[in-house]
């Protein structure tokens, strides 16, 4: 079964509009992992705006099943990934300032720098997971880096997808092939929801995990986060 790992920027977002602690983020975790997610994905920025530095320190003694921190590695997110030693950190591309993520890494360009972080990663026991666009020739950087395992960027998926173009996942049938062949774990992420993780979870061979947030908190006004949580399960399985 692909596992389920729900971001919680969105809860943080929200406790952050009135400058209180509701909704309480460290409950809504817990609660997120007694509902049945499989994992807890947070992405600080470094202007603190949703997910706050020490909201991944506190995490840290919450999340007992996985906890997956993804960000631009930078040196104030590379020391806190080390200080909080999550299960996975996720190397996403981000530029100062973007609202969400927007691409994925062009892993030839910034090969040198990205061994560098990854094995400092790895030497601390960190599974490692580079965010990337669905372009083969990516995927074989990602492994010439070293990287376990990549994160697809699906947001071009679920586009196509919203117009009826189920063919809009045919990049990512070659890309998660080619990973497998190389040897490289699959995850996946950006604007997959309850409309259309069923088919794309069907599609992929061998997808390990995907992080969900802004859907599923946002399907979760009208249905109940102990509920969506469930019928995301089931369309994972």
């Amino acid at each position: 079964m692909t596992k389920l790992s729900v971001n919680i920027n969105k809860i943080a977002t929200l406790r952050n509009a009135r400058g209180g602690n509701v909704p309480d983020l460290l409950k809504v975790a817990t609660d997120l992992q007694n509902f049945g997610a499989q994992g807890i994905t947070i992405h600080p920025r470094p202007d603190e705006r949703h997910i706050r530095y020490q909201d991944a320190r506190d995490l840290k003694a919450i999340v007992h099943t996985e906890y997956n921190i993804e960000g631009n590695p930078q040196h104030n997110f590379i020391d806190l990934v080390l200080e909080c030693k999550p299960t996975q950190v996720t190397l996403v591309p981000d530029a100062i300032g973007a609202i969400t993520s927007s691409a994925g890494w062009d892993t030839k360009k910034n090969e040198a720098y990205l061994i560098e972080v990854v094995q400092e990663f790895q030497r601390n026991g960190i599974r490692t997971s580079i965010f990337v666009d669905p372009v083969l020739e990516i995927i074989e950087g990602a492994k010439k880096i070293g990287t376990d395992r990549i994160e697809l960027y699906t947001e071009a998926f679920a586009h196509q997808y919203s117009l009826g173009n189920k063919n809009g996942i045919d990049p990512y049938v070659e890309a998660a092939k080619l990973a497998n062949e190389l040897g490289l774990g699959i995850n996946a992420g950006h604007d997959l929801s309850l409309d259309n993780v069923q088919f794309f979870n069907q599609n992929i061979p061998g997808l390990l995990e995907v992080s969900i947030g802004h859907a599923l908190i946002s399907e979760a006004l009208y249905l109940g986060l102990d509920n969506v949580v469930n019928m995301y399960l089931n369309k994972l399985k």
